[in-house]
């Protein structure tokens, strides 16, 4: 099932007893633990029915003891248990003890009347555990993997269709490359923006600089614009301006996106077949003839060498193999002329 899924039963008033929400990525997770302490119990219901525990601040004996209880003038009582994974799993819940004979029962045999919901964040659950497979038999196991870097504008395309609103693809693809791969942040910016528009608007890149702060022609999208031409002026512009404003756009980042850019114009050259370029390095189809122009700017020995070339001055902003006194900003400036050179 999807977060959708969870979401629409839970809409339909369709519950299971117990709910296991476990994976890297926490913004699914939270989405569905969010929605159900809203809309399960009415406000009325949830005094009495609504418990919140803690995984570091409790135990599973306490937890068991709260989903062992039964609701007080409502159908059903409501037991989240946040930050999940801080639970001592391995000790109660495996082996022959007591405890975790009375944990597994439980599982097997889950309360109806308990919507039990455990939110299990930033790693995914042990599968060959027995108690997985008993929540996976009587309730709801829902894996909330990482999206990938090439495939966060096509996330952001989509939030923002469910919205009911439109996205120019540069809009996203740029909101993708300055934002990083956090969707909570993505998803607080993209609803701070959907504020300032009508449906009727297509966000395009001049909203998105307007609203979320990014500087209009002094950006990382734009940066690679420049290097696919190999403009050396608009070039040494921009790394300029992120030399000077380090804190809007610090190393890493500019590396990050750097790195993943040239990555991409290396699988462009080894492709067999250029008209899967889009598929293949999980572009949107409007930008393939950005990496077809910039693959003629670099040859492929050419991006091998810039490839080590980032490699090495990455090291070197971590320390390695530098002088002390170099700044970030330094460092990113010597790195872009040996790349255009």
């Amino acid at each position: 099932m999807s977060a959708a899924d969870i979401i629409k039963d839970i809409k339909a008033r369709k519950f299971k007893p117990v709910y296991l929400l476990h994976g890297e990525e926490p913004y699914y997770i939270d989405q569905i633990i969010h929605y159900m302490e809203e809309h399960i119990l009415n406000d009325m219901e949830k005094g009495f029915n609504q418990t919140v525990l803690y995984g570091k601040d409790t135990d599973m004996a306490t937890v068991m003891n709260a989903a062992k209880r039964y609701p007080m003038m409502s159908d059903y009582q409501l037991v989240v248990v946040k930050e999940a994974q801080d639970l001592k799993w391995a000790k109660e819940t495996e082996g022959n003890s007591k405890t975790a004979e009375f944990v597994l029962n439980y599982f097997e045999k889950p309360l109806p009347s308990t919507i039990l919901v455990l939110g299990y964040k930033y790693a995914n659950f042990d599968k060959r555990k027995k108690i997985y497979k008993a929540i996976d038999k009587n309730g709801v196991v829902f894996q909330s993997d990482l999206v990938r870097d090439y495939k966060l504008a096509q996330w952001i395309d989509e939030l923002v269709k469910e919205k009911g609103y439109k996205i120019a693809p540069q809009a996203s693809a740029l909101m993708a490359e300055y934002l990083g791969a956090d969707l909570s942040k993505i998803a607080n910016e993209v609803e701070k923006l959907l504020l300032n528009i009508s449906k009727e608007t297509t966000i395009d890149t001049d909203i998105v600089q307007r609203n979320i702060g990014i500087s209009k022609e002094y950006n990382v999208f734009e940066l690679q614009k420049a290097l696919a031409v190999k403009n050396v002026l608009k070039c040494n512009q921009i790394i300029n301006y992120f030399a000077d404003n380090p804190k809007a756009n610090p190393m890493v980042m500019v590396m990050a996106n750097l790195n993943s850019y040239f990555t991409k114009i290396l699988k462009y050259h080894y492709l067999p077949n250029k008209g899967d370029a889009a598929k293949e390095l999980g572009v949107n189809p409007f930008f393939v003839k950005d990496f077809e122009t910039a693959a003629r700017s670099y040859s492929l020995p050419k991006t091998f060498d810039i490839i080590s070339l980032m490699r090495e001055y990455d090291l070197k902003s971590k320390g390695v193999d530098s002088t002390g006194n170099t700044t970030d900003g330094e460092l990113l400036k010597e790195m872009l002329f040996k790349i255009l050179h």
